[in-house]
């Protein structure tokens, strides 16, 4: 089934002096199920076609259809709505609120959306990741690895249909890289869908598609079978995460 499709879209950003053409009449479309890299070098219009397809922003011109259902028609209440239940947000800085624990930021999704169970769901998406013995721990208690998985396990506990993640591994060494690669390929195996920007190749290679992007267009667009498995083993495998319905 097709989750994203995206035809002839272009982003134009107006300074007022000149007019910035960050993507370019680009057309692609991504199956639900897949785990799919953006690259491309700095300026290369990644981040902006990551911010479209996280419904962070929209097009300047073509169509963006998430689910079926064309962004352009729906509200910023529906937009915001998106972003908390159907796509989870993995940053290269990790954005965790720094006076909270592990727990408590993980928390906060199903908080917003008010859904019951909070703190049970947000320590068995800790167990996932095997963080639990790390739930009362603030971000400045946690490694640069550990606070990125507590990242992905506030990115998972809404059980999201698309994970995106930009430059996840940015910071990290080789061996926390890869365990956090490996959280990624299991989230995968189990139905997730993985949109990541990244400009590192060995990176890239766990992933199963490889979309470049140069000036603002695609210039390649390869599948790929992944290469790249961990060697690090992770603590506790992670369950199926249910993709549950769809916008419509």
């Amino acid at each position: 089934m097709t989750i994203i499709e995206i035809k002839n879209l272009s982003k134009i950003y107006n300074t007022g002096i000149v007019k910035v053409h960050a993507l370019k009449n680009i057309s692609f479309s991504i199956n639900s199920g897949e785990f799919v890299s953006i690259m491309g070098p700095s300026g290369s219009g990644k981040s902006t076609l990551m911010n479209i397809i996280g419904c962070l922003d929209i097009p300047t011109e073509g169509i963006y259809l998430l689910e079926g259902v064309d962004i352009k028609d729906l509200t910023d209440d529906r937009l915001a709505e998106i972003r908390n239940k159907r796509i989870g947000f993995v940053f290269q800085s990790h954005n965790l609120l720094p006076r909270t624990t592990a727990l408590e930021n993980v928390e906060l999704p199903l908080l917003y959306a008010g859904i019951p169970d909070a703190k049970e769901r947000a320590m068995e998406s800790l167990k996932s990741v095997g963080l639990e013995k790390r739930a009362d721990h603030s971000p400045a208690e946690l490694s640069g690895g550990e606070s990125q998985r507590v990242a992905i396990a506030r990115a998972v506990v809404t059980n999201p249909a698309i994970i995106m993640a930009d430059e996840p591994t940015g910071n990290l060494d080789t061996q926390t890289s890869n365990e956090i690669m490996e959280i990624f390929c299991r989230l995968n195996d189990s139905g997730v869908t993985i949109i990541m920007v990244t400009h590192e190749k060995d990176i890239a290679e766990y992933s199963k598609r490889v979309i470049s992007i140069k000036d603002g267009g695609i210039i390649k667009d390869e599948l790929f079978k992944r290469t790249n498995p961990s060697p690090y083993p992770l603590p506790s495998p992670l369950s199926p995460s249910p993709s549950g319905r769809g916008l419509g």
